[in-house]
């Protein structure tokens, strides 16, 4: 398993069962939020798949909500692939997106800081500004 023989795209549509598949898992052992098909095939027009051999081994898109503020959504990467690299593509992939959409701030909420503290992320903004956030549904 070699980490250049992998290639990370835009999403497309013909993706969504691919990224269904991927996702699954992670849904399931709560490591990202449930999403239906429908919401992961929005998120297709602004995502992006990490493929090798014409698989799809990772997802990660950008839900941009103005022009202040963006969300990474749904990154995964397939175990077999994590700590190869293919999670700071996927991410690369998100900022660079959002710098062309000329949004100013793009979050990510993880279970793993510490992948996202690598990437650049940190846990807040110029001014000490932080988000902080309350549950408004029980699941």
């Amino acid at each position: 398993m070699d980490e250049k023989a992998v290639a990370v795209t835009p999403a497309s549509p013909g993706n969504l069962d691919a990224v269904m598949a991927l996702l699954a898992p992670h849904m399931e052992n709560n490591l990202l939020l449930k999403r239906s098909r429908q919401q992961v095939e929005d998120l297709l027009e602004t995502g992006f798949v990490a493929r090798e051999g014409g698989r799809v081994i990772g997802f990660a898109a950008v839900e941009i909500y103005s022009r202040k503020l963006a969300e990474i959504q749904c990154l995964a990467v397939n175990s077999d692939w994590q700590q190869r690299g293919v999670g700071k593509q996927l991410v690369g992939c998100c900022i660079d997106l959002a710098r062309r959409e000329n949004v100013l701030e793009l979050m990510a909420i993880s279970a793993s800081d510490e992948f996202l503290i690598s990437c650049g992320f940190d846990y807040s903004l110029p001014g000490q500004k932080r988000a902080l956030f309350i549950p408004t549904r029980q699941d």
